[in-house]
């Protein structure tokens, strides 16, 4: 196993890392072989407190932050992106010591993810107002202002790529942040709070809170200074930040939710290509994913050799040490790798028939076999409800409505699929899924640019691309007397 210095482990409140005011601590686990690996930080509702009053100094009208011209604001996540990049390395051995994903993976994470830092480092000095042809003696225009001070709660299944989706947008409007970082993967989010402070990004503006959801994160959702709050994660969470928002000052929300997402595959498609393209889909980041394509409906004239091609697969992905030559590490703890292989026993049991894998790997770490499911049907438990883990379930259709509606009888809709020689095909299926994003004859092409987020209870608002910055916006219109005729 690889030596990962841990240079990290404190709060992180106006530019510096502190104990936490109670001087509780926790464990970060190694998903590997279940050890403790170091223990950080406990935040709670007194540590948010004062997250809360840097991040409001901060965004006083007057502040350095406040009174600096956007394209400083881009040259600062310009400079942090460039930051990144240097410590590529350290910050990717790190991610996979906490998270567990193959250290090859989070290494091109964090390029992934310095690209979105760049994308709103271009957006920064480019948040446009407009003029309006108003009725009366009037001149109107718009202006574009910040939210204000934002709640940033991520998940553990991207904890870089997820941080800088949260700050770097929020950072190009102007906003201030308090982050607080998943329980289960606090170490990248220390080192990252590092980063922004090195970039020369001004105090109380980024602040990063280690703890836990009942904790600090309700503290966070629920404090009245709070002007916004985005959350990656589960819909049973989302629904509690929702709530935690409306209580008390009718917060804005940006939520990023749970998936069941279908891809489609059609009879005249490449056996062997669509085989490949669903399997990434399904097995990416070892599954836990909130748009994995999990369910990969087949049409019927194809379905036999699509399922041999990918058990076969499956059987060839390498599982293990993630600092080694693997494609896919442990999952995340003990909680998500229980809930996995019940899933796996539950497709067992309901006549779904299991073509490879199908249970642990190993005797020690969270490892789980990459499982395939064949002849899965919509009411089985596994064709239902998000897994966030390695299995795959293949169900077979016939006809173009029938597998359209089937694909949309889920309550989530983040995304979706389709493999097809046919244009025609793969446009009218992007029309009628209901889904935030579709991708046609490839899957999980998700790009700075381009707007990410769900329909119905995956979740609320976009992320990435121009919508994402307008998340983080205010807009103001002004209204000015000028007489249509000038008195001189």
């Amino acid at each position: 196993m690889a030596k990962v210095e841990i240079k990290y482990t404190k709060l992180f409140i106006n530019n510096e890392f502190v104990d936490a005011v109670s001087k509780k601590t926790f464990p970060t686990f190694n998903p590997q072989d279940e050890s403790v690996i170091i223990r950080v930080a406990e935040g709670d509702k007194a540590d948010v407190d004062l997250a809360v009053d840097a991040a409001v100094k901060a965004f006083h009208r007057y502040s350095e932050w406040r009174t600096m011209d956007a394209s400083q604001r881009g040259r600062l996540l310009f400079k942090l992106a460039e930051l990144m990049e240097r410590d590529a390395k350290y910050l990717s051995e790190l991610e996979t010591l906490d998270n567990g994903k193959p250290v090859a993976q989070s290494y091109a994470e964090v390029f992934w993810a310095s690209s979105v830092v760049r994308y709103y480092a271009g957006k920064a000095d480019k948040i446009l107002g407009n003029t309006i042809p108003a009725d009366g003696e009037v001149i109107s225009m718009t202006m574009k202002e910040p939210v204000g001070v934002c709640g940033q709660v991520l998940p553990w299944n991207y904890p870089i790529p997820m941080f800088v989706w949260k700050i770097a947008p929020a950072l190009a409007a102007g906003c201030t942040v308090i982050v607080k970082a998943a329980e289960q993967t606090p170490l990248t989010a220390l080192a990252m709070a590092a980063l922004v402070k090195e970039a020369g990004i001004p105090a109380g503006v980024v602040n990063v809170i280690n703890g836990y959801g009942p904790t600090a994160g309700a503290a966070l959702t629920n404090h009245p200074r709070v002007d916004k709050m985005a959350f990656t994660g589960s819909t049973e969470v989302g629904r509690i930040i929702m709530k935690g928002a409306a209580a008390v000052n009718l917060k804005r929300v940006t939520l990023e939710l749970g998936g069941k997402s279908p891809l489609v595959i059609f009879n005249d498609a490449d056996v062997e290509k669509a085989a490949d393209i669903a399997h990434r889909a399904a097995f990416t980041n070892g599954g836990q994913c909130c748009v994995a394509g999990t369910r990969t409906f087949v049409q019927s004239g194809i379905y036999d050799k699509f399922v041999a091609k990918s058990a076969e697969i499956a059987k060839k992905r390498t599982v293990g040490n993630p600092f080694g030559n693997v494609q896919q590490g442990p999952l995340i703890d003990t909680d998500i790798f229980t809930k996995v292989i019940d899933y796996i026993e539950a497709g067992k049991k309901e006549g779904a028939r299991c073509v490879a894998g199908g249970g642990r790997h190993g005797n020690v770490g969270f490892f789980v076999q990459p499982t395939v499911f064949a002849d899965v049907t919509d009411n089985m438990k596994i064709a239902r409800e998000e897994i966030f883990g390695p299995v795959q379930s293949i169900l077979k259709f016939e006809t173009f409505e029938e597998v359209v509606d089937r694909a949309n009888d889920s309550n989530y809709g983040l995304g979706a699929g389709v493999i097809t020689n046919d244009v025609t095909t793969a446009l009218a299926f992007a029309k009628h899924v209901r889904a935030g994003s579709v991708w046609v004859n490839t899957y999980e092409h998700i790009v700075a640019q381009a707007p990410f987020g769900g329909f119905r209870e995956s979740g609320i608002g976009r992320e990435l691309g121009e919508d994402g910055i307008l998340q983080y916006l205010e807009n103001k219109t002004v209204t000015i007397s000028l007489p249509k005729k000038p008195v001189v």
